[in-house]
């Protein structure tokens, strides 16, 4: 039942033989189909020799010539197709035991899944995964594959994973780099555990499997108000953000000369917090590691300056967007060179308090409902309302406000009924905010 088919595409070649949703794919070319790497490896065969169990209970079989590469044009109910697998570890720290309880039950879920990593991008941990699955990674090729490190050290992979299993990250990272997997690496720095020296040793180590490696990055724990019984850790502050950027660049200079990419990456919160300017745009190439928020800002600045220009003259209106404490001040510089360039249009920048994880969350991401609308709904606002797309829940799709939800479960759809507001999704990246405000102001 886990093959069971959810949808097939219009005009796909799924369709064309008659396969329907509710169907259940069972082989491929003579071999059962375990998971989503199964199918994603036996699929791009030229000629496939399907089996599939129709709702009536009769077994198809289905001869398909394709192009190499080819999908089906299918969508199976559970993405992995089997169930997703959970994370082992009890990391010290993990931002989903910091929850507060009374959230949505897929918030609680910590997916540790090589699968899910090679089709969504989510980071692993490999330590749930046996030597034949590493086989299999191999095998397939799947690559690229996300991998959280945080250490290459073992005794203190073990002691910050508290998973006994978890040492061998370095000798698993070494096979699949000499078989010749890419893979990109994450390291979550807690002040005193495993920065400063302990990072100096996990880059290095980790620098002599580029260009299999192909980057890494670094970014700082985030630490709610619900930590009560959890390991005690310490958070960043200028001072400590400033002496990590200063390390990292001695290192970064050095792989410049070596292979001319800087190789490891801090994210924006470290220069947001040491109150540095973030690096030029070729430093970041091509921003590929901006789901770890690395060089978010930078992307926003400059595509800010390279859209002013499409910004039209004859139009009026009043915005207000709505952001976190960290890029609050960029948000507000991007504001003012708008408002500059057409001095009918007004924007009010509002910055939202994290109350509900605590003061120390600052990201745009982490926000919810609830704060937005206790500090907004008396407030004065524009016309519309901007929020980044980074606040909504994961495969929210535009056109469906009932989809776009955020933290704590509040929809975009509620948030318009409290503040009476129409609000618009910018991509976080600023991409489309001068799209936007041209969009839904009005010509004089």
């Amino acid at each position: 039942m886990e093959n069971k088919i959810k949808r097939v595409f219009p005009g796909s070649i799924a369709e064309e033989v008659e396969i329907e949703s509710g169907d259940i794919l069972l082989k491929i070319n003579g071999k059962d189909i375990k998971d989503i790497i199964d199918y994603k490896f036996l699929v791009t065969d030229e000629f496939l020799e399907l089996e599939v169990l129709k709702q009536s209970g009769e077994i198809w079989e289905i001869e398909i010539e394709k192009t190499y590469d080819e999908d089906l044009g299918i969508e199976f109910y559970e993405p992995t197709i089997d169930s997703a697998r959970s994370c082992r570890n009890k990391c010290i720290f993990c931002f989903i035991d910091q929850l507060p309880k009374g959230m949505r039950e897929t918030l609680y879920f910590k997916d540790d899944d090589s699968r899910l990593s090679f089709l969504q991008g989510n980071f692993i941990t490999l330590t749930n995964m046996s030597d034949d699955e590493i086989d299999r990674i191999i095998q397939y090729k799947i690559s690229p594959i996300n991998v959280s490190v945080h250490t290459t050290n073992p005794e203190l992979r073990v002691k910050m994973l508290n998973n006994r299993f978890a040492g061998n990250v370095y000798e698993r990272l070494k096979r699949m780099a000499h078989a010749g997997i890419i893979i990109n690496c994450q390291i979550v720095l807690c002040p005193g555990i495993n920065n400063g020296e302990e990072l100096l040793r996990t880059v290095e180590d980790l620098y002599a499997l580029y260009p299999n490696v192909q980057n890494v990055a670094a970014v700082p724990i985030g630490i709610t108000k619900y930590r009560k019984g959890l390991f005690k850790l310490d958070i960043y502050d200028k001072e400590t953000a400033r002496k990590e950027i200063d390390m990292v660049e001695k290192l970064q200079r050095k792989y410049f000369k070596l292979s001319g990419v800087p190789f490891i990456r801090l994210s924006d919160e470290f220069y947001v917090l040491a109150e540095k300017d973030v690096p030029s745009a070729e430093f970041y190439r091509d921003f590929e590691q901006l789901e770890d928020g690395v060089g978010v800002i930078r992307l926003f600045r400059d595509t800010i300056q390279e859209t002013l220009k499409y910004l039209k003259k004859n139009i009026k209106g009043s915005f207000t967007i709505i952001t976190g404490e960290s890029a609050y001040d960029e948000i507000l510089y991007a504001s003012k060179k708008i408002t500059s360039t057409n001095e009918n249009i007004k924007i009010d920048v509002k910055k939202i308090v994290n109350n509900f994880f605590g003061t120390t969350i600052t990201v745009a991401g982490l926000l919810t409902g609830q704060d937005i609308i206790e500090q907004t709904r008396y407030e004065k606002l524009g016309e519309y309302v901007i929020m980044p797309d980074v606040m909504l829940k994961k495969g929210y799709e535009l056109g469906k406000t009932e989809e776009q939800i955020l933290l704590d479960d509040y929809t975009v759809h509620d948030l318009e009924k409290c503040l009476n507001r129409k609000i618009l999704i910018c991509d976080y990246t600023g991409k489309d905010l001068i799209k936007i405000i041209n969009e839904y102001s009005e010509e004089e």
